[in-house]
């Protein structure tokens, strides 16, 4: 089994506003999903137990919305070091 590296040196920049705006739409997508979540959750906790679906679809929108945030976040993040990673090759050019 084989590995292949792939440089991005070769891509040109000029997306960093689109990531910082990928990176807001997924937090606040991610506190609308929480919302909706915490709502169904608190109208569903009647019969707390594994039968109420209600419940059920309300704690599954807010472990979603964790992961929503934390994608959103690591996107941002990887970006962020990509443009740090050219701009230090840029630098030492």
């Amino acid at each position: 089994m084989t590995t292949k590296t792939v440089s991005v040196s070769g891509v040109k920049g000029g997306n960093e506003g689109s990531a910082r705006s990928l990176v807001k739409a997924m937090t606040w997508m991610a506190w609308v999903v929480f919302g909706i979540g915490l709502l169904l959750c608190l109208f569903n906790l009647y019969h707390f137990s594994d039968q109420n679906t209600g419940l059920m679809v309300g704690l599954g929108f807010l472990v979603g919305s964790v992961h929503i945030y934390v994608i959103g976040t690591a996107m941002g993040l990887v970006h962020e070091r990509m443009n740090r990673d050219r701009e230090n090759e840029r630098s030492e050019s």
